[in-house]
């Protein structure tokens, strides 16, 4: 076995953990706590310096970065058609898997991890409900992604078979209601991240990392 991933159960690595389970891939699985600070010990910063995951090795390369890890792995498991040939199909699924990396991920970390940007206690608790805010009107831009997606004939985000971009949105949409936000407030979204945690590949991956889909508590 050469392929290990190191992913920490609910984070945006459930991506990657799906993709691979998807691929039928011989792969070990590395869970990593962030809550014991596994992510900076000496050994993991060796792999990764900026102390983050998901992490994949395979044969002694290491790759980080989760666009560049789907990328990988596509290329790595091309039968497996993760993401689109046709360069406007593919250029789509990019578009997508980009805002949802460096748009709708990092305003959940201003929501969950204020203290990253601020050492202010005030600051921080303003930050916390700005971000909230913001994060449930990008939930409303995923729902409209995914209807447009239907609106052209696709089953799922990213095509015609369950992907990263469907595994992702099961992540972000986890995330909102962690962060406060009944994901029955987006019926069309909330339905289609039930059906994706029904793929068989997907749900392995759930099962190995123990998630609970919905995590809203009314307050």
């Amino acid at each position: 076995m050469t392929l290990k991933l190191y992913y920490a159960p609910g984070a945006c690595s459930f991506v990657p953990h799906a993709m691979l389970e998807q691929a039928g891939a011989t792969f070990e699985p590395v869970a990593v706590k962030l809550h014991k600070g596994e992510h900076k010990s000496p050994e993991y910063l060796a792999l990764n310096p900026r102390g983050q995951v998901p992490v994949l090795s395979d044969g002694g390369e290491v790759v980080t970065q989760i666009v560049a890890i789907i990328a990988y792995i596509d290329a790595k498991f091309p039968e497996s058609a993760f993401i689109p040939k046709a360069p406007l199909a593919r250029a789509r699924f990019v578009e997508t898997l980009a805002w949802m990396n460096n748009t709708v991920h990092p305003t959940f970390t201003h929501f969950f991890m204020p203290n990253k940007f601020s050492d202010d206690e005030a600051a921080q608790a303003a930050m916390k409900r700005f971000a909230a805010g913001q994060y449930r009107a990008l939930m409303a831009e995923l729902q409209g992604l995914l209807a447009k997606a239907r609106a052209a004939g696709q089953d799922w985000l990213g095509g015609v078979h369950c992907g990263p971009l469907d595994a992702y949105a099961l992540t972000l949409l986890r995330w909102g209601s962690i962060a406060g936000i009944d994901p029955e407030g987006f019926p069309e979204l909330w339905a289609h991240v039930q059906r994706t945690a029904q793929v068989p590949a997907v749900a392995r991956a759930i099962e190995r990392e123990r998630l609970q889909l919905n995590l809203y508590k009314p307050a």
